[in-house]
């Protein structure tokens, strides 16, 4: 039996170079950032997810992680008003939020819930990758669901990466906790 899309997807990311997911999640971000005075080319993401991945100094970067932090916590907040964490909402039926009636309700809804969840696994990516370790938690949980799926490849790679964990250590998330809780 082939793999499914997604499954095949998420091999790739855990194989594509570090510095090009990077630069992928970077442009994704480029309109919510411009709106934080932060704007830049295609070629400035890919500028500035070498710099994360060289561990190299870029001055963009300081800017970047205040602009990410500001947009991870607005998503936050959109869960929490439903009392989710990031965590249980990535699990969460469109049952267990309230306020939608109609269908037009439902799918704006989803949406909000959707690019919340999408806005903080990327963005604490970003965050995680330049040494906020704070945000590890965040990646951590998008793993420990068991989900083979992008966010998770993502996630994987950026913990692994950001923590100096070898990915061949059978207890490799449990070792990331521990760099992550220090």
């Amino acid at each position: 039996m082939l793999p499914d899309r997604e499954s095949r997807r998420a091999a790739a990311y855990e194989n594509a170079p570090l510095e090009d997911l990077l630069t992928v999640i970077l442009r994704q971000w480029k309109r919510p950032l411009a709106a934080h005075q932060l704007q830049f080319t295609d070629a400035g993401a890919a500028q500035m997810a070498a710099a994360i991945v060289r561990r190299e100094p870029d001055p963009r970067l300081p800017a970047l992680s205040t602009a990410l932090q500001s947009l991870v916590a607005e998503s936050e907040a959109l869960l929490a008003g439903w009392n989710l964490t990031f965590a249980q909402s990535l699990d969460a039926e469109m049952s267990a939020i309230p306020d939608w009636e109609s269908t037009a309700e439902f799918l704006e809804t989803a949406e909000r819930k959707t690019n919340a969840e999408l806005r903080i696994s990327t963005g604490a990516a970003l965050l995680v990758a330049i040494g906020e370790k704070a945000y590890a938690p965040f990646l951590a949980a998008l793993v420990e669901r068991g989900v083979i799926d992008l966010d998770s490849a993502i996630a994987r790679r950026v913990l692994l990466f950001a923590s100096g964990v070898d990915s061949n250590n059978s207890d490799w998330l449990e070792a990331v906790k521990q760099w992550y809780t220090k």
